[in-house]
């Protein structure tokens, strides 16, 4: 997600002096990723455009009030927004019905076979049986790859913290899986 150059936090400085055009450049430069991480978190792609609406309008005006104070890196500071407005939809969305992963939300290739469809369904809901921060810890380091001291900034705790979480998320699906 980070460009060569420092062209991110370039546009993030732009964009707090006024150029509203340099937020076209944060977008496009991070949206794949973020939209991917946002839909592993809630499990539709409607619900995922509407979080990544709502942290891209979040960046923006912390963007414009000098809120970004670049003491992180702006693609980290971004999967933090994201990560914490999927956590906030999430915990909202316990009053309301389960929404399963949809196969064509997240597989390119729509012609797999339906054991994929099972499986990704299976997921899914076992992701919605996870506490929030854990499920966030969790798509953070097993779907995005990112390392454990990455989810501490993301997620705003420590190291120690996203490891609990991943502990505690790991022996939850394992305990699923042997029901």
């Amino acid at each position: 997600m980070r460009q060569a150059g420092g062209d991110l936090e370039e546009a993030a400085r732009r964009v707090a002096r006024g150029d509203v055009s340099a937020f076209a450049t944060l977008v496009n430069a991070t949206s794949a990723r973020l939209y991917r991480l946002a839909i592993k978190m809630m499990g539709s792609g409607e619900e995922a455009e509407d979080v990544l609406q709502e942290s891209y309008a979040r960046a923006y005006e912390a963007l414009r009030a000098g809120r970004f104070e670049g003491a992180a890196r702006v693609d980290s500071w971004l999967y933090r927004i994201v990560a914490n407005q999927a956590i906030n939809a999430l915990r909202s969305r316990r009053r309301r019905p389960a929404v399963t992963l949809q196969n064509d939300d997240i597989v390119a290739d729509p012609r797999q076979a339906s054991d994929v469809r099972v499986v990704l369904r299976e997921l899914s809901g076992w992701l919605d049986a996870l506490p929030a921060d854990q499920r966030a810890a969790l798509v953070l380091r097993e779907l995005e790859g990112l390392p454990n001291a990455e989810i501490a900034r993301i997620m705003g705790c420590s190291e120690g913290a996203v490891e609990q979480r991943l502990v505690r998320a790991r022996a939850a699906l394992r305990a699923r899986s042997e029901q």
